[in-house]
């Protein structure tokens, strides 16, 4: 079990918190809002209603040396840094910062986060990608450089193996997965089992790459 500290209990950061807790981990909620404390008291293991950018706050809610710390706030940007460097000083492990623009996150790399997360830009690339092509079942941009999306298997594949369609040198990715729609199963690829007009394949490579994919007939 992990102990966690999440600080901001707007919908981002409640949800996180739940989801955390589900998961079997220990996580420590802090917002400066009662009522969003007291809504989310029962779904995590403590939940504190104070300023997180005090080191004593994160010291009496029980988040010195915690595995991991996620700062939440976005809207208040000075909160949300002095949220950030209280973690650090608390000896929090990992910190995420949940970032509201391009400069929000070069201050808070600056402070030595961890990781930020810029939810809305994230999103929007997301849906860009699927409206953009109506083959797109889903698509996850991990920066510029690499993705992940799920798609139909295109008519020209169907019948044919990985190993046939040699995916890897012709395209330049990666199939990291096959989801059997009829049986509702998902497995790692065969190469050498034919594919199907019933399955999607979950498929990793550069964005210029998996583009291209999009156009295949």
């Amino acid at each position: 079990m992990n102990r966690f500290v999440v600080i901001g209990l707007g919908n981002f950061g409640a949800t996180i918190a739940k989801r955390l807790y589900a998961l079997g981990h220990e996580v420590v909620a802090i917002d400066t809002d009662e009522a969003q404390v007291d809504a989310l008291g029962p779904m995590v293991t403590r939940a504190v209603v104070g300023d997180a950018s005090q080191r004593g706050v994160l010291e009496d809610a029980g988040a010195d040396g915690a595995d991991a710390g996620i700062v939440a706030i976005g809207e208040d940007l000075g909160a949300s840094m002095l949220s950030l460097l209280a973690l650090r000083d608390a000896g929090v492990k990992a910190t995420y910062v949940k970032v509201m623009s391009e400069d929000h996150a070069r201050i808070a790399e600056a402070l030595g986060a961890t990781d930020t997360i810029f939810p809305e830009l994230q999103a929007a690339t997301n849906l860009a990608a699927r409206i953009t092509s109506g083959k797109l079942l889903h698509y996850t941009a991990y920066g510029d450089q690499f993705g992940i999306q799920e798609m139909a298997v295109p008519d020209s594949w169907a019948g044919k193996t990985l190993t046939d369609l040699k995916v890897s040198t012709e395209y330049q990715i990666q199939v990291v997965a096959v989801h059997d729609l009829l049986r509702d199963a998902i497995s790692i690829p065969d190469p050498n089992q034919p594919l199907t007009p019933s399955d999607t394949l979950l498929i990793a490579g550069a964005p210029e790459q998996l583009e291209k994919l999009t156009k295949l007939r």
